[in-house]
């Protein structure tokens, strides 16, 4: 399964705080066989809220790509193509991170795991069980 970890969960993961996650969540973080990728769109969320203040980080911005390096987490850009994509069905949300994540799901055949309300019934949206 092709995975692609949301903002937040991304920062828990970095964290160390995968435990706070329902058991789905973490099978799927921790599953061995799953490729796990996390989107330039999440780092440039996460550059704006450490710049604003809003979040705290470690390792700080500069060693970001290393410790996603480290975890196994493949680094998917943002491409033209993915924002110019009508995302299918249209989502309840309208952030534009969010709208950017699942229309990288949608073109890049991968599965979102999030916590989010807004996004967790979406069909791109990986299930928990």
């Amino acid at each position: 399964m092709r995975l692609l970890l949301d903002t937040h969960v991304l920062l828990t993961m970095m964290e160390s705080r995968v435990e706070t996650f329902v058991p789905g969540i973490q099978r799927l973080i921790k599953d061995t066989t799953a490729e796990h990728h996390v989107s330039v769109v999440s780092l440039w969320e996460i550059a704006i809220k450490w710049r604003l203040g809003k979040i705290q980080i470690t390792p700080d911005l500069d060693a970001l790509l290393e410790l996603l390096d480290g975890m196994g987490v493949e680094l998917i850009p943002i491409k033209a193509h993915h924002v110019l994509t009508a995302i299918d069905p249209e989502p309840a949300t309208c952030d534009p991170f969010d709208r950017l994540l699942l229309a990288q799901c949608q073109i890049e055949d991968l599965r979102l795991v999030t916590i989010d309300r807004a996004l967790v019934a979406h069909p791109l949206a990986a299930k928990v069980k």
